[in-house]
């Protein structure tokens, strides 16, 4: 078996369970990654598949990802999703989050405690560029996890450390097959214009620049978990929902690191450089009984109740 599969996939295997799904669209990242899994451990994989519906494609994605399992032996799960996105949202982010969702759902009904996905040195690398572009902080630079939860699912990303031309050229040299998406090159799509124009003059200008983005990734992922650490010691002293005075004694920058923290337990969204910043300056100001604070943040609304701040979700 190539030398990429036993670095990528192979060094996972004394810790999943019996069961191991792969999210298989039929491209050739997953591909690549089922028809591992599927060596590492023979009938123990299941392939799921999500059809979005979103272009003419999706059919025959659909028909080439049962042929292909039922040639290899590897049962196949399939379920359609409406991924239409709401005013507002981006399709991508729309995509994912059906995605992840019919994933889990997948999963837990094929008797799988983990989804193996895709995503190689190439999509690492366009998402640091994508959180760079957009003045991300670290949680935005630290990119895609390895392993994460979600929807009460674990999932994994085991083919990180592997660009997407080595998956490409073991396929076509063992002979597998697998479909493009012509979504890919569409520049629309903020991530597709970075692949087609940002990413090939990084190549002329660093060349090998994959593995030092990932490490740049990696490095920003150990930060965060260090401030999330200190968030939960300075949590601790000032309580949830956080006491403004106890948030007075400490450093703006404390206050800022946990309150983010805070925010995030309590919005899917985070709290924007702009509101924290107003945030902090009312929680400096709010030295009187008769102080009020009231202020937009993420989707829904920090205000002050007595002594605490309290964060009211939008309805």
């Amino acid at each position: 078996m190539a030398a990429w599969w036993a670095r990528g996939v192979g060094d996972a295997g004394a810790v999943l369970p019996d069961r191991v799904a792969v999210a298989f669209s039929a491209g050739a990242d997953s591909t690549a990654l089922l028809l591992a899994a599927h060596r590492r451990w023979p009938g123990r994989v299941v392939a799921l598949h999500v059809h979005h519906g979103l272009q003419a494609a999706a059919d025959q994605f659909e028909s080439h990802a049962k042929a292909f399992c039922a040639e290899h032996g590897v049962p196949l799960e399939s379920e359609r999703v409406q991924a239409r996105h709401a005013p507002g949202e981006s399709p991508e982010d729309a995509a994912r989050q059906a995605r992840y969702v019919a994933l889990a759902h997948m999963a837990r009904e094929a008797g799988a405690t983990v989804v193996l996905l895709g995503h190689h040195a190439d999509d690492q690398a366009e998402t640091v560029l994508l959180a760079l572009s957009r003045g991300a902080g670290l949680p935005g630079l630290a990119a895609m996890a390895e392993r994460f939860d979600r929807h009460g699912m674990a999932f994994g990303r085991p083919l990180l450390g592997l660009p997407s031309a080595a998956l490409r050229d073991w396929l076509q040299a063992a002979g597998h097959a697998f479909v493009d998406d012509p979504t890919n090159t569409d520049q629309r799509f903020t991530r597709n214009r970075i692949r087609a124009l940002l990413t090939p003059a990084w190549d002329a200008c660093f060349p090998g620049f994959r593995p030092m983005l990932a490490r740049s990734a990696t490095h920003a992922a150990q930060a965060q978990r260090l401030l999330d650490e200190l968030a939960l010691v300075d949590l601790a002293h000032t309580g949830t929902p956080p006491c403004i005075a106890a948030l007075q004694s400490l450093s703006r920058d404390r206050q800022a690191n946990a309150l983010r923290h805070w925010l995030r337990g309590q919005s899917s969204g985070a709290a924007s450089t702009a509101q924290m910043a107003e945030l902090l300056d009312q929680i400096v100001a709010c030295t009187t009984r008769g102080h009020r604070i009231h202020l937009k943040v993420a989707s829904g609304t920090v205000v002050r109740d007595g002594e605490r701040l309290r964060y009211l979700a939008s309805i």
